[in-house]
C-alpha cells in the first residue's frame, strides 16, 4: 500500500478531512516538536507551540499554495511561532507570584505586572498599523528584484529554495537580495530616526 503524499493530504485537509489531518499530525509531530524544543528550550511552551502549529495546519490549510514542501511549510510555521514566543517572553518575562501584603492600597490590589499586556489600547493598535504601513512603504521602495524576494519569503512564506526555483535564480542570489534589502530598510529606518 502506497503512502498518501503530503500534497494530497493537505488538499484533503482543505476539504475538512480529519483522517488526513491525523495522518499528517502523526507523520510530522515528532520532527516539529524536536525542532521547536531546539529553539525555545522549554518543554511546556514546546507542547503549546506544537499544538498551535497543527491548529494552524487545520485552520489555514488553504494558505499552502503547493510551492515547496508541506514539511518545509510546517517548519516555517513552527519557527515563526517559536521566535514570536521568544520575543514575547523577552518583552514580558514571567514574574514570581508574591504573597499580597497589606500596604494600604485597597484601590488596586493587583500588581501592575499581572495586568494582561496583550490587551492593546487603541493608541498602541494605531501605532502597530502605522508601523506596518511604514514597513510596506519601505518594501515598496526597494528595487523590484528585492521586492519580489521579500514578498515571496515574508508574505507568501516560501522557503529560499522555492523562491530560487520560481525566479529561476541561484539560492545564493535570493539570500543576497534578502540581505541587501534588509540593509536598505534598516538604513532608511535609521535615517528617519526610528
Amino acid at each position: 500500500m502506497t503512502q498518501t503524499s503530503d500534497s494530497q493530504l493537505i488538499l484533503q485537509i482543505q476539504d475538512g478531512d480529519t483522517a488526513a489531518f491525523e495522518e499528517l499530525f502523526a507523520r510530522y509531530r515528532p520532527a516539529i516538536q524536536a525542532h521547536i524544543v531546539r529553539i525555545v528550550r522549554e518543554p511546556t511552551a514546546t507542547e503549546d507551540l506544537v499544538q498551535e502549529v497543527f491548529l494552524r495546519l487545520w485552520t489555514r490549510a488553504e494558505q499552502w499554495q503547493g510551492s515547496g514542501s508541506v514539511k518545509g511549510w510546517l517548519y516555517r510555521i513552527a519557527t515563526n511561532l517559536s521566535l514570536n514566543h521568544l520575543r514575547s517572553v523577552k518583552r514580558r518575562p514571567q514574574q514570581p507570584l508574591e504573597i499580597p501584603t497589606d500596604d494600604g492600597d485597597d484601590d488596586n490590589p493587583v500588581p501592575g505586572w499581572m495586568v494582561d499586556a496583550s490587551a492593546l489600547t487603541p493608541e498602541v493598535q494605531l501605532e502597530i498599523v502605522e508601523q506596518q504601513k511604514l514597513l510596506g512603504q519601505l518594501i515598496n521602495g526597494l528595487p523590484s528584484d528585492k521586492q519580489d524576494v521579500f514578498r515571496m519569503v515574508y508574505d507568501d512564506e516560501m522557503d529560499l529554495h522555492s523562491v530560487a526555483n520560481k525566479l529561476k535564480i541561484p539560492e545564493g542570489t535570493v539570500k543576497s537580495r534578502l540581505y541587501h534589502g534588509r540593509k536598505l530598510i534598516a538604513k532608511r529606518l535609521k535615517n528617519r530616526g526610528e
